[in-house]
């Protein structure tokens, strides 16, 4: 099957236009009608551009960094190429049609992976060899606005289409692209699909983010953990997209995370010494969640601090290490199950110790001082 060539719409066209003559070339002293018709992340990257010292007319070379350099590139992304190359494969497969082709690269605009090119002898194959070697610099320092530099810069998931990158050489693409978060949130990469000269396909930003998506949570999976917990909202079922994956080590420290527990715990992770722990979080000792893991509990609704619930799956972490020696094999100790029967009670009068201790029967004195014997810092009252 083949896909005819086609060119924007002319009003699409006409719009591109207008605002490179507004914003780059500055004929317009006032921002007009041009530049209303290009998202604002194209025009960013834009004035970053020009503020480099840029000009459209530059000639741009797709040029590889030094040997040693991709040797050491390389190896500091091994993990995430290796995470990335099955949804590279299957993301091969659903636009071989289309002449688009996936393109991976590091933090820093790299190329450290690439998805199969159309095949072909004509020019548009020639410039998809161009750009997708691995080692190749593909930042915005190095070609100007594209989606690889864009979505790098912004941190978020773009669309673009010939004329709106900044150089002339370029303009022959179309590309979306997604940032890559990695399981401390940081971000490690982005994921490019880049067509040239060919239909514009705005849809394949949506893509672009879930198979992104799909090698963020791959890359939380293989982090070595004691637990790996599976959260959902309640009543809503989890799928790869929305499910949120959280690793927590021995002492219940979270070590790792994916965007969608991020989220919905609201809780990035920490870069200080001081780490965030499963009491931070849940209002449930921790060796109960061992417990529910090791029985093979299918799914936990279990209270946050904040006063929300979610469905909580736990699995034992897949690095073939034991439970902390704390953990025991037996039922919870009265003690433990007290303590979690207030916590709760307290989270479901979403903090208020007075309403809590009434639904207990118990005093305000007794609710604080059984919380306190193993209550995280920072909790609320």
């Amino acid at each position: 099957m083949s896909v005819s060539i086609v060119s924007p719409p002319p009003e699409r066209s006409l719009a591109i236009a207008q605002a490179r003559r507004e914003l780059i070339e500055g004929e317009s002293p006032v921002r007009a009608r041009g530049a209303d018709c290009i998202d604002s992340w194209i025009t960013r990257s834009w004035q970053r551009c020009i503020e480099a010292g840029h000009s459209p007319r530059q000639r741009v070379s797709f040029d590889p960094v030094s040997r040693s350099a991709s040797i050491d590139i390389a190896e500091r992304n091994r993990a995430l190429v290796s995470a990335a190359r099955p949804v590279i494969d299957q993301l091969s497969r659903a636009i071989a049609d289309t002449r688009y082709f996936a393109v991976l690269t590091d933090a820093d605009g790299i190329v450290v992976d690439v998805g199969r090119l159309p095949d072909g002898t004509d020019a548009a194959t020639r410039y998809a060899r161009d750009l997708a070697r691995i080692g190749v610099d593909l930042s915005e320092r190095a070609i100007g606005t594209s989606a690889i530099g864009t979505a790098l810069a912004e941190q978020e998931s773009v669309w673009l289409h010939r004329g709106e990158h900044f150089f002339d050489d370029t303009s022959v693409y179309s590309c979306a692209g997604a940032p890559l978060f990695g399981p401390r949130g940081d971000c490690i990469g982005m994921l490019d699909l880049t067509g040239v000269q060919v239909v514009e396909r705005p849809e394949l930003r949506h893509l672009a983010t879930l198979s992104a998506r799909s090698i963020e949570n791959m890359l939380v999976m293989r982090e070595p953990c004691e637990l790996l917990l599976r959260l959902a909202w309640p009543g809503n079922s989890g799928s790869e997209a929305t499910e949120g994956l959280l690793c927590i080590d021995a002492v219940g420290n979270v070590t790792g995370a994916n965007a969608a527990a991020r989220q919905m715990l609201h809780q990035p992770l920490p870069r200080s010494e001081h780490a965030l722990n499963f009491n931070d979080l849940f209002a449930l000792p921790l060796h109960m969640m061992f417990d529910a893991a090791r029985r093979g509990d299918a799914v936990l609704e279990v209270p946050l601090w904040s006063g929300l619930r979610v469905q909580v799956r736990p699995q034992r972490g897949g690095n073939g290490s034991t439970a902390p020696a704390n953990v025991s094999d037996n039922r919870p100790r009265l003690r433990d199950v007290e303590t979690a029967l207030i916590r709760k009670a307290v989270a479901d009068a979403r903090g208020n110790v007075a309403e809590a201790a009434r639904a207990l029967g118990i005093s305000r004195a007794t609710v604080y001082r059984k919380l306190w014997r193993g209550r995280p810092a920072g909790a609320p009252d």
